[in-house]
């Protein structure tokens, strides 16, 4: 599970922002400025950063700066000053991400899994959904503390949707991504092993969602 350290001044902020990453599953923790947030992370190690810019004391420029000191941790900056010189400065600091705010939660989190992808980290890491735990390195599946045993090709769809949370794939995309382009099985086969997970995966089932005439999603929510 990737940790993300999210710093902000504004409670509530950062409160929506765990939200989203949580249910994208991140292990958050927070900090209330900068100061704060270098000291955590002199205790603790860190897959990716959310670091607004203005906040009282030392902005966030200035913790950048001190970060990139000693470490190469992706960083996405949340501000709402959007010139392009400030995104130039923080660019040539070392962020790895500018996001102006007011912003789309579910972009951002698409925004940190492109920036952990880019440096290697997401697709190593478990993926949480509650009590549903996908393992990529170890290729399981775990719901509620007890292990599934997924077909070679069920645990594949399985990851490639969780991987693409909210993103609607098509049947050919998922024929593609699952079984390779060189497959020349139709479109039935996607449908047949998408029933055949939903079974295994019980009361969690309706995390895969179809959209009618499209595809497929992963839709995790709490209330499931």
């Amino acid at each position: 599970m990737p940790k993300l350290l999210i710093t902000d001044d504004d409670a509530e902020l950062r409160r929506i922002v765990r939200t989203y990453a949580e249910l994208e599953g991140f292990d958050c923790t927070e900090a209330e400025n900068a100061c704060a947030a270098l000291k955590i992370m002199q205790e603790a190690d860190f897959d990716i950063l959310i670091l607004d810019v203005m906040m009282p004391g030392m902005d966030g420029f200035e913790a950048l700066a001190e970060i990139r000191r000693d470490s190469q941790v992706p960083v996405i900056m949340l501000t709402s000053r959007g010139e392009e010189y400030d995104k130039l400065f923080a660019f040539n600091l070392g962020a790895d991400d500018y996001v102006p705010k007011p912003f789309s939660s579910k972009e951002l989190m698409a925004r940190a899994g492109a920036v952990l992808k880019r440096s290697g980290g997401r697709q190593g890491y478990d993926l949480r959904f509650g009590e549903l735990v996908i393992q990529p390195g170890a290729r399981t599946v775990a719901l509620a503390g007890k292990s599934l045993s997924l077909p070679r090709m069920e645990f594949e769809l399985l990851l490639t949707l969780a991987r693409n949370a909210h993103i609607v794939l098509t049947r050919e995309q998922l024929l593609d991504k699952v079984w390779g382009h060189d497959y020349y099985g139709d479109a039935r086969t996607v449908d047949t092993h998408v029933k055949s997970l939903r079974e295994r995966l019980g009361e969690y089932r309706k995390v895969i969602q179809t959209v009618w005439g499209v595809g497929y999603k992963f839709e995790y929510r709490q209330e499931l």
